[in-house]
């Protein structure tokens, strides 16, 4: 029988009750509604790289989106790429036919493990750029509705790692709770990207020291893709199997967004970014290391914070939930003691909360 553990890069979760590919949005469609007309628990997985699961059997169906290409709508120096691709295909590839195409403004987020339907949930970013600086829109099945429903990007209310999308995780205005699948389960997204062989404006320092350039310079498009795979391999954030560092499912906390009250209170060295809305941005890996919490912080345990960055827990072989449950636990737990802010999980948490 197949278990969350093989499908997720966490490695953890127990058997499934029934799992399910697919490869036609048909199918798809067919198996949200069985699952919803029988009330039966359903999670629509993509690559699994943002999930913790729990080491307990998931009495439901796991659906896994196997769709892959992408559709060429148009191609013009006045309109740029316009491009849609199903939810099922795997994300990186999309970034490498933009960079081989001359299609600019996704380069930065090279790397990034997972599908295509999982970014604008997430409004995945990196290293100065964000799904959403391109996202035309995102057609949807609304599981409430039971109908198609497609967002523009202006509807889909994105921010630092949040949107519609993800917030329909939680209870409706009818007070129907959805997770672990959200109200809106993502069929296909449209993307609107400039035709360019250089690279939307750099604007992350760390990447642009790497590149030798100046913030807000362009350079080629391969050269931002290859600088920010060696960035994000040296952080084990570039999946490899026998690299236990990489066991992980990303960064496990989301930067705080504080209030200017609260960021204040932080030591005058924490890292403080503007973030809209009147908010403070700080850094979560700045928090964990400086509460105490150093690379490879659990080790020899099966589970432990990365030897490479303090923001990922990874399964360092045979780790269950549990263990990274209580690994959060302690890191989140810590920070707040130390820093008076509440970490807050990046993954979605599949029978286990912290």
């Amino acid at each position: 029988m197949t278990t969350l553990a093989e499908l997720t890069t966490l490695r953890t979760g127990g058997e499934i009750a029934r799992y399910v590919e697919i490869d036609s949005e048909a199918d798809l469609l067919a198996v949200i509604a069985e699952a919803d007309d029988a009330d039966e628990p359903l999670l629509v997985l993509g690559g699994g790289s943002n999930v913790l699961a729990s080491d307990e059997a998931f009495e439901g169906v796991v659906v896994r989106d196997t769709r892959r290409g992408v559709r060429v709508r148009e191609s013009s120096a006045c309109g740029g790429a316009d491009i849609v691709v199903p939810a099922g295909e795997v994300w990186d590839e999309v970034v490498v036919r933009a960079v081989a195409e001359g299609w600019s403004g996704i380069e930065a987020l090279s790397g990034i493990p997972g599908s295509m339907g999982a970014t604008p949930v997430q409004n995945v970013g990196a290293y100065g750029q964000e799904v959403g600086d391109v996202l035309a829109f995102v057609r949807t099945w609304d599981r409430g509705a039971g109908r198609i429903r497609t967002f523009a990007n202006a509807q889909l209310h994105l921010g630092y790692r949040t949107s519609l999308l993800k917030r329909s995780f939680t209870a409706d205005e009818e007070g129907r709770a959805w997770s672990p699948t959200p109200r809106y389960v993502v069929l296909e997204v449209g993307l609107q990207l400039p035709l360019a062989t250089r690279s939307a404006p750099v604007r992350y320092a760390e990447l642009a020291r790497t590149l030798g350039v100046e913030v807000g310079e362009r350079v080629e498009s391969a050269a931002v893709r290859e600088a920010v795979l060696g960035l994000r391999a040296g952080k084990g954030m570039v999946l490899d199997a026998a690299d236990h560092d990489t066991w992980s499912a990303g960064s496990f906390f989301t930067n705080p967004l504080l209030a200017p009250e609260d960021a204040a209170r932080l030591p005058e060295v924490a890292p403080r970014f503007p973030a809209g809305e009147g908010r403070v941005k700080t850094s979560a890996a700045w928090l964990i290391s400086h509460a105490g919490f150093e690379r490879g912080h659990g080790l020899p345990g099966p589970a432990a914070l990365s030897t490479k960055h303090t923001l990922a827990l990874t399964n360092r072989g045979g780790a269950r939930a549990v263990d990274l449950v209580r690994l959060a636990r302690e890191v989140r737990d810590g920070v707040e003691r130390a820093f008076g802010v509440r970490l807050e999980p990046e993954p979605v948490l599949l029978g286990v909360s912290l």
